[in-house]
């Protein structure tokens, strides 16, 4: 494929610009010129970037690369309805909770809320959901990343190519940062500052490490505010918090059920900033496995870990991961009454739980032995 960007615009000659092109030597600034070989027509590639400095010819490039109508535009958001209504309208409701899960905006209370009060990231993150929920044929992504920090930008990047390599058409993301090449991991690369063409390589993804720290419940406040519902602290249970070089990541904790020779983990949280990174399964997965090998607060005599949630993309995961099997699956809460009364008898006092319609899936860790 062959592009030729060829930009006109008027030689002014006011006095102004006639002594700009005086003191700099600049004979006229009214035309642009690029002329790029993409080799990339019998290629099977779900992923382009063209990357390079803002005025590079980047957007002037994208637009010639598909037919008209390829160009994302951020429109057809309401101003007075949630982002889940406003995504996919006609799809299908796990489709739409996935999409906004894999591009890493899982803070649920944020899809309640209207596009237009976001904050730059989460708009970033909505974008590339609907982009992703669509599933578009092709489509073009201009200033990929470029309002969002870049922690949220590199994230953000691995999420979005991740999830669309597996459903979606092909896409050409414009971009004028180099730092999340590795993280997009694209099938090709175009720069237009030098001109020069990389097709697929061997990208690898940069690492990071995770430290998990137990401890007690000091470092829930930091979360709370996260979690997608708001109960109190868990009774006897033990703490634990991902941290990447001293900044918090992620939670969850756990509590004893010896009565069948189980923990209960809960309270699982992942930062904004860091969900599509791939950490929150991960962390689950090594604190469960953890306990039952016999390490928590009760030793040998935990052999599992149970682990209960409302999230569709959490569901999904825990579902395709031979490392848990789902135990119970409940539509809507228990009777709240009945379970007052029962906690009043045993405590003298409580508030009771259920009478609520959330659906709540069961799952067991099992580790290897499924």
């Amino acid at each position: 494929m062959k592009l030729e960007v060829h930009n006109r615009c008027s030689d002014y000659n006011t006095y102004r610009a006639a002594r700009v092109k005086s003191l700099f030597n600049a004979e006229k600034g009214c035309n642009f010129d690029l002329v790029a070989d993409l080799p990339i027509d019998d290629m099977d590639w779900k992923i382009g970037l063209i990357v390079g400095p803002s005025g590079s010819g980047k957007t002037s490039m994208g637009k010639k690369i598909f037919p008209d109508g390829s160009f994302y535009e951020p429109t057809g958001w309401s101003d007075d309805k949630p982002i889940v209504d406003d995504i996919a309208p006609d799809g299908d409701f796990n489709e739409v909770t996935a999409s906004l899960a894999a591009v890493g905006l899982g803070d649920v209370p944020t899809w309640l809320r209207p596009y237009k009060v976001l904050s730059n990231g989460q708009k970033f993150r909505a974008d590339l959901a609907k982009i992703i929920a669509e599933k578009p044929k092709q489509v073009v992504i201009d200033e990929f990343t470029s309002v969002v920090d870049r922690q949220i930008a590199k994230f953000g990047a691995t999420a979005f190519s991740k999830s669309w390599k597996r459903n979606g058409g092909q896409c050409v993301l414009l971009s004028c940062h180099y730092d999340i090449v590795d993280w997009v991991e694209p099938d090709w690369v175009f720069d237009t500052s030098t001109g020069e063409y990389a097709g697929r390589c061997l990208w690898r993804r940069p690492k990071f490490e995770l430290q998990i720290w137990k401890t007690d419940s000091s470092y829930w406040g930091a979360f709370e505010p996260h979690h997608y519902l708001k109960m109190p602290k868990m009774v006897c249970a033990t703490y634990y918090v991902g941290v990447v070089d001293g900044v918090k990541v992620c939670h969850i904790a756990t509590a004893p059920r010896l009565d069948c020779n189980a923990s209960r983990a809960s309270r699982l949280v992942v930062m904004p900033e860091w969900q599509g990174a791939g950490v929150g399964l991960r962390f689950l997965n090594w604190v469960c496995n953890h306990e039952a090998e016999g390490n928590g607060r009760f030793g040998s005599r935990v052999k599992s870990v149970l682990f209960h949630t409302s999230h569709p993309g959490l569901v999904a995961a825990l579902r395709r991961d031979k490392n848990w099997v789902q135990v119970s699956a409940s539509l809507f809460g228990g009777n709240k009454a009945k379970s007052k009364k029962s906690i009043v008898n045993s405590t003298g006092s409580g508030s009771g739980y259920g009478g609520h319609f959330r659906s709540v899936q069961g799952f067991r860790y099992v580790g290897d032995k499924a």
